[in-house]
């Protein structure tokens, strides 16, 4: 298990720095952090109206910011784990890394390691700049730490399941797709971008199921002043409720992603790859 950690942890910084020499990929993951910035900067300076928080000095911008955080954590554990996963099973990468000891177990740590790396540094592409520029942020020690423990505890939650995905995806093309399409609409309904308030009570029972929510939430206790709990649930932070439901879908993925992926790299062989090349140039054709 150690031979595995080590190799999956060289692989995964090994595959970080390719990344970052890789023009057009490091803009394929930037692109997005920079747009985001963009319309933070937009919104600066507008109040948010018909709301407690009205004269609080919190702008849309502010509000909306741990909202883009909590979506960068989510498209990069998810999204883009379950991308990679399904195109390295596609182009044989997985099926190569099989035939190595341990191999399956270092392959799946390597992935976590680098796309943690590349949603981090997604991350603080918006974090460092919003903070500079967009008042009304209460950067502190605690909240800071808040910061790290909730995208610690985020990357843990989203990653496995991510990973899952990945597994049960034969076409990376359906994951952009099926995945972004699912994600976007639960976002619109989980209160990250604006408060939960302002949608039905029903919709908040089911919302809080998913780790979407939390997330939102966590990175808001974080980076919003304490004014701003009038529009939560509860007029709470929750921090108890937060580390329990992210804690939870932390677990059951690092329990269940192994499984999974280890039951699909049994199924891998050179003839399951051969069609489904085969099945890639007819749709290309």
């Amino acid at each position: 298990m150690l031979f595995a950690l080590r190799l999956g942890l060289l692989r995964g910084w090994a595959e970080f720095r390719q990344t970052l020499t890789i023009l057009s990929e490091l803009g394929s993951y930037l692109l997005n952090s920079v747009i985001f910035v963009a319309v933070l900067l937009f919104m600066d300076g507008n109040e948010m109206e018909n709301t407690a928080l009205f004269g609080t000095g919190i702008t849309q911008a502010t509000l909306a910011m741990p909202g883009v955080l909590a979506t960068m954590l989510v498209f990069g554990g998810i999204v883009s784990m379950a991308q990679l996963l399904s195109t390295d099973r596609e182009d044989g990468t997985l099926l190569r890394a099989k035939a190595l000891p341990r191999g399956t177990q270092g392959y799946l740590v390597g992935k976590v390691v680098s796309v943690s790396l590349i949603t981090l540094l997604s991350m603080l592409v918006i974090l460092v700049p919003a903070v500079l520029l967009i008042d009304g942020f209460q950067f502190t020690v605690q909240g800071s730490l808040t910061l790290l423990w909730v995208t610690a505890l985020g990357l843990l939650a989203t990653l496995p399941a991510g990973a899952i995905l990945g597994s049960l995806f034969t076409n990376p093309r359906a994951i952009v797709g099926v995945l972004v399409l699912l994600l976007m609409g639960l976002m619109m309904v989980s209160g990250i971008f604006f408060p939960i308030s302002m949608l039905p009570e029903w919709l908040h029972w089911v919302v809080q199921v998913f780790p979407i929510y939390w997330l939102g939430l966590g990175m808001r206790s974080g980076l919003l002043p304490d004014t701003a709990v009038v529009e939560e649930i509860g007029e709470s932070w929750r921090t108890l409720e937060t580390v329990g439901v992210l804690g939870a879908w932390a677990l059951v993925g690092l329990l269940l992603a192994p499984i999974v992926l280890r039951r699909m790299a049994r199924r891998e062989s050179g003839s399951s790859l051969e069609e489904r090349r085969h099945k890639a140039m007819q749709r290309i054709g």
